[in-house]
């Protein structure tokens, strides 16, 4: 049995972690497959379950989904000039 040392966290990095943008993608993200799990689920008539639901969101959807998210950085050079 392996014991696991409860360490505290503070509220100020809680926040900081609430506001990352990692944090942020990792919600947008989750947000994405729950709403895939639900068409789907829908579309087949049962609750397919959000294992199924992620893995077939990331075969299916994700790699468009992050590149219609990611900022388009021909933009952004551009700006910089």
């Amino acid at each position: 049995m392996s014991h696991r040392t409860k360490t505290a966290e503070s509220p100020a990095s809680r926040e900081f972690v609430k506001q990352s943008s990692l944090y942020q993608e990792f919600l947008a993200e989750r947000e994405e497959i729950l709403r895939h799990k639900w068409i789907e689920s829908e579309r087949l008539g049962y609750d397919i379950g959000f294992e199924k639901a992620l893995l077939d969101w990331i075969r299916k959807h994700r790699e468009s989904w992050r590149t219609a998210r990611r900022p388009d950085r021909t933009q952004k050079q551009n700006a910089a000039k």
